[in-house]
Parts: C-alpha cells; structure tokens; sequence
C-alpha cells in the first residue's frame, strides 16, 4: 500500500483527482467505483474542476457505486441513487445512464447477483473509490464480513447507524439495512483510492496500516492488494508512526 499526507482536503482531492483523470485519459470508457460519505467530496470536486479545465470527454465513462441502503426509496433525497446523482454524476458531468446503484428495493440475492454480473459484463472496475468507516468498515461491509464476499445485503452495525444518523431529520429513519459489494468484490478492482480525513478515523485508519485481522476490521483486507494508495489528512494520519 502507498500512503499520502496532505496538509488540506483541496490538495489532497486534487492527487486523488489526478489518479481518475489518468485512467479516464488512457482508457475513455474507463470503469470507476463510486463512494459516497463526506470523504471523498474532495476527490469529486476536484475531478470536475481537472475534468472541465481539460475539456475531457468522459461521455463513455460507467460507474458503479459500492452500496445502497435496503427498504429506502430511490427517490429519498439520502439514498445513494440519489447522492451518487447530486454528488458525482451531475458534478462530475458523467451519463446517467452509465452509472449504477445497487437495487435496494430488490430481493437481496437477485439483486447482488444482478450487481456482479453489471461488474462483470463491464470489464471490471478500473480505479474504486473508497472511503473508511470509523469501525474499519469498507462500503458496508462490517466487522465480520468474510474476505471472500460478494455484493450482498448486509445488517448496518450501531456505530454506523449513528454515524448516519446526520444525514435523517431523525436517527429512527436511518435505515438498519444495506446491500454493498463485498470484500472480494471491492479487491477485484484493478487500483484503490482510500479517502480519509477527520480525526475520528484515525485511530481505523492505523488499524488498517498495522496488524489488525479482516474480521476486525474489514479495510484491513486491502494490504493484500497489489494498487492501493490512500490519500489522508494529517487528522486522520495522527495515529500512524511517524516514520511513515
């Protein structure tokens, strides 16, 4: 894993920018794995600045997001669908129509097994965008997630229904149920961009660089990955050695 520490969220979403942009250069109809939370807000507003000041055709860019919650309405302003499309889609000046969510209204074995054969049927992930939970989780796969699992539905743990609770008028309607690529899944892409900032990750954010077991803490899966870089900020890096 390769690691970098950015004294702002401004240079540190342009270094993760630059990684998207590159792919997307090289291969137009590159495949990018989208992440929501506030992580990666950086990355994305990055990218559209990069994106539009390059002229960049990204007309045949697809994009897969990591998750969605089960039971919430697509319509919701806070489902997925609907973030990836304010977040990323509508900034970042991507196709609508080329970039998928997971089916949270479905049955959960017909709908991730529908999410892996898109996956698939597109060639792979070329670059995933992930952030980290203060747990470890990665997408939503919780402490105790199998390193070999595939997109799956996947009950929310109470850390993460509190940590979601912000964006509800009330923590009774975060939904306690979510379908996310699975550990495997996430692995299969062909490079990784961790996002982290605050100092509440930092202490997930050293776990995942130490000896912490996948069971543990799921984003620890990603040592074993051969293209991973993660882009932090000095908050999120407190705990790490400082050698690193």
């Amino acid at each position: 894993m390769q690691l970098e520490i950015h004294d702002d969220l401004a240079a540190l979403g342009a270094a993760a920018a630059e990684r998207i942009i590159a792919t997307i250069a090289a291969k137009p109809d590159a495949v990018i794995g989208l992440a929501t939370g506030s992580s990666p807000l950086p990355l994305y507003a990055a990218w559209a600045a990069r994106a539009t000041a390059l002229s960049l055709d990204q007309s045949r860019v697809r994009g897969f997001a990591l998750d969605e919650y089960v039971g919430l309405d697509p319509a919701h302003p806070e489902s997925y669908h609907q973030v990836i499309a304010r977040e990323v889609v509508h900034r970042v000046g991507l196709d609508p129509a080329r970039v998928r969510v997971p089916d949270g209204m479905a049955p959960a074995a017909e709908a991730g097994a529908a999410y892996e054969a898109a996956i698939a049927a597109a060639g792979g992930v070329d670059v995933q965008i992930l952030g980290i939970g203060r747990n470890g989780h990665i997408g939503f796969n919780e402490p105790g997630s199998p390193a070999d699992s595939r997109t799956r539905q996947v009950p929310l743990t109470a850390e993460t229904i509190a940590d979601n609770a912000r964006f509800f008028t009330s923590p009774d309607e975060v939904p306690t149920l979510s379908i996310t690529q699975g550990l495997a899944t996430i692995m299969a892409a062909r490079e990784i961009l961790v996002i982290a900032t605050g100092s509440a990750k930092a202490a997930a954010v050293a776990a995942a660089w130490g000896d912490a077991p996948v069971a543990q803490l799921p984003a620890a899966v990603l040592r074993d990955h051969p293209n991973v870089t993660w882009f932090v900020d000095r908050p999120a890096a407190a705990d790490l050695p400082d050698d690193m």
